[in-house]
């Protein structure tokens, strides 16, 4: 992949985060009778100014894409005429300033629940939460977990997928609690065991939670027949063909599946003898694997799929779906469990109970922008709703400067009955400054750390 396959899908989210986020600020500025003098998507230089409406309010594209606000008619700010002093924001009631200020945070929030109701409304496809054959050596292994056994729940919490597995796995060793796990096995018989968690590192960046406790994906051991060929691919230009079972690629045996995905993996632009059996003969091929970036590297592809993928694909995947009310209820559970997650982590690594090392900054982002776009729209989307969230969780912490920050000051002034000095708020600027640059750093820092051990 190019720069530009990351860069703007990252543009691209954004650009919609940030729209939605000054947009709540706006929209419930306006309910209230607030004037609103401009609107900004980014900081900085204006590229692009036009104005529109009553108000005349500027609408502004700005060069610093990374943020923007929402400036409201304000004493604090300059002076206004008198006629206009009830349209001014710090005018205006303590309960009407915390809603224009947490309708930023609440529109992020919102918008990840809209998302996810339509990805639940119109269908995802999801791996099915299915084990392997665990590590040997493991917690897994000795507690007797088999190839082939479908999870059901994790502390009597219906599992549909992998994904929703591996989630509620980090959230019990997160709370240091243990998992009780209801499987399926093959022989179709219901089996519970529990899951220490204590010694769980949820540090590891490299090693989830399952991975930790010996729990694999299951993987079959398919044959390595070919199925379906893309027009013009390395395969087809070599003569290969649908229904070729695969023997040997190289000096290399091949035995299933996974062998001929590992072996042309490895071997981008390098030119390779396939042994492969047609019609009851041995025949014996040559072909160059196509390079193609994934994930910072280059990998080889051959054009080539499984054969029986469809019967695969229903032993592997799920197709998860609900109805409209349903599926809202789902993406209000998926944002309220997203966020909370979110908070916990944030103040574990406060207590440094959790590493700093796992904040990401914009280039780790990018980076997932443009791998969750490349995967495809539903896997971009679930990309947008969990930044989404992420943005008003952070945007609602009790730090000056961010929206939580104010709504801290609002609540002091009701408690009080009278609002914060001016030097109270200038000396919290500062702090607030403060955290978020050093925030700020540590994310940046990691991001290029990830680079260099990548």
């Amino acid at each position: 992949m190019s720069l530009l396959d990351y860069i703007l899908p990252f543009l691209l989210a954004l650009g919609i985060l940030i729209v939605v986020h000054e947009f709540g600020h706006y929209l419930v500025a306006r309910l209230c009778g607030v004037r609103v003098l401009r609107f900004s998507l980014g900081f900085g230089k204006p590229l692009l100014v036009w104005r529109a409406g009553a108000d005349k309010t500027e609408w502004v594209l700005s060069l610093f894409p990374l943020g923007g606000y929402v400036k409201m008619l304000d004493e604090r700010e300059a002076p206004v005429h008198s006629d206009e002093l009830h349209r001014a924001f710090n005018r205006q009631s303590v309960w009407r300033r915390i809603a224009i200020v947490a309708a930023g945070p609440i529109a992020n929030l919102l918008l990840a629940i809209a998302l996810y109701w339509g990805l639940y409304l119109g269908g995802v496809d999801e791996l099915r939460p299915r084990l392997g054959v665990p590590v040997a050596g493991s917690q897994a292994e000795r507690l007797g977990f088999r190839d082939g056994e479908l999870i059901r729940s994790v502390n009597g919490r219906a599992v549909e997928t992998w994904q929703e597995f591996r989630w509620r796995l980090l959230d019990d060793a997160l709370e240091r609690r243990g998992a009780r796990i209801e499987t399926i096995n093959p022989a179709r018989e219901i089996v519970i065991r529990d899951l220490d968690l204590a010694a769980v590192d949820v540090d590891q960046s490299q090693n989830d939670v399952a991975s930790q406790l010996g729990l694999q994906l299951y993987r079959p051991n398919l044959p390595a027949v070919l199925g379906k060929l893309t027009q013009d691919g390395p395969a087809q230009a070599a003569g290969l063909r649908s229904g070729d079972r695969v023997l040997r690629i190289g000096e290399k045996r091949v035995n299933a599946w996974g062998d001929l995905v590992a072996i042309v993996r490895d071997a981008p632009g390098q030119s390779l003898e396939v042994e492969v059996e047609r019609d009851g003969q041995s025949e014996v091929f040559r072909l160059v694997p196509r390079g193609v970036e994934e994930n910072g590297r280059t990998i080889g592809r051959i054009g080539v799929a499984m054969a029986d993928a469809e019967a695969q694909r229903e032993l592997l995947f799920v197709t998860v779906r609900y109805g409209a009310a349903d599926a809202l209820m789902k993406g209000f559970e998926q944002t309220w469990d997203t966020a909370a997650m979110s908070l916990s982590v944030m103040g574990r690594m406060i207590t440094g109970d959790v590493s700093v090392k796992n904040l990401s900054g914009p280039v780790t982002i990018a980076d997932f922008a443009g791998q969750s776009a490349r995967m495809g729209l539903s896997h971009y989307i679930k990309f947008l709703a969990l930044i989404s969230i992420s943005l008003g969780v952070l945007n609602l912490l009790p730090v000056p400067v961010l929206d939580g920050g104010h709504l801290l000051y609002y609540v002091i002034e009701i408690i009080k009955g009278g609002p914060v000095s001016e030097r109270i708020m200038e000396i919290g600027q500062q702090i607030g400054m403060a955290l978020l640059a050093a925030l700020m750093a540590f994310a940046f820092y990691n991001d290029i750390n990830r680079l260099v051990a990548s």
